[in-house]
């Protein structure tokens, strides 16, 4: 599936942050993006869209809602990719079930629903994350990898309260269920910057992520699970690195500057074999206070 011009795919809550940079990569390389959101009229979530190059050629957008059957059928319709993002993430909410986990499963089914019905769908890439990968109750430690035969059991997930973990989980699974029983060709990409309770947290440039999604939708011979994580690292490595870069940057003071112990290790085995080549944490650092500079949000 390799990628060209006039090829037609669907992203779905497109306005979202991982979904915004995969509908720049698509466009950027020739795609026609159908791009699903809640409301094509409002201007916040969709103008940074709508700015981006090629976009007025090659972009259209759909409404679509989640829990509501049907919905991304026509979004769906006449496309051979489809890039399933969309999932709630909320910090502040009252009803775990029915305000993460109910629209995360049923948004899930009712795209696969929507590529069932059509056949020009060759190949659905699901937006999963390793909060569905790496809460499986084994044993973590520092000289054990976890790769993509790790699942998350949903009764831990459940039984700690990590909710988002668990509507990730319940999502991955009934999406696996259900392209098996449909003859969906499906992969999922499980992507990192999940936190762990020392503070650590499993890290990927967000334009890994995109590119990972196409090389995953572009490669015959893609299929299954991807972890997507490029390092292990500590809040107090990103500001050791930060003072480095930055001398005159006003960060807060770091009082340990000791090498990381990781507490586990995550294969890059697989993704790399689709041809990703992880941006280093130090570039995605730079980059990010450089855009920062440039968008006036910071001054150095």
């Amino acid at each position: 599936m390799s990628g060209g011009t006039e090829r037609v795919v669907c992203v779905t809550g497109a306005s979202g942050y991982i979904a915004s940079w995969l509908v720049k990569l698509l466009l950027q390389r020739g795609y026609t993006v159908k791009a699903s959101v809640r409301d094509p009229n409002e201007p916040q979530k969709t103008e940074h869209l709508l700015a981006l190059d090629g976009a007025k050629e090659r972009l259209r957008l759909f409404k679509a809602d989640l829990e509501e059957e049907g919905s991304f059928d026509s979004a769906i319709d006449g496309c051979e990719g489809v890039f399933h993002t969309a999932s709630p993430v909320l910090d502040d909410f009252t009803d775990p079930q029915a305000e993460l986990i109910d629209p995360a499963v049923k948004g899930t089914l009712n795209v696969l629903r929507a590529c069932a019905k059509v056949s020009s769908v060759k190949r659905v890439v699901v937006t999963s994350s390793m909060a569905a990968v790496a809460y499986s109750g084994r044993t973590i430690a520092s000289d054990v990898v976890i790769d993509e035969t790790w699942f998350s059991d949903p009764a831990i997930c459940e039984k700690s309260k990590l909710w988002y973990m668990l509507s990730k989980t319940l999502a991955e699974e009934a999406a696996w269920k259900f392209a098996k029983e449909n003859g969906i060709d499906m992969v999922t990409m499980n992507p990192g910057a999940e936190r762990t309770l020392d503070i650590q947290a499993v890290w990927v440039d967000v334009r890994d992520i995109a590119n990972a999604h196409i090389l995953a939708y572009e490669n015959p011979s893609a299929n299954g699970r991807y972890c997507l994580v490029a390092s292990t690292i500590s809040c107090s490595w990103v500001m050791k690195i930060l003072r480095e870069l930055y001398p005159t940057l006003n960060l807060p003071e770091n009082k340990d500057d000791k090498p990381l112990e990781l507490i586990c290790k995550v294969s890059k085995e697989k993704a790399e074999s689709l041809g990703l080549n992880f941006i280093p944490v130090e570039v995605t650092l730079k980059d990010t206070v450089e855009s920062l500079r440039e968008k006036n949000f910071l001054t150095v």
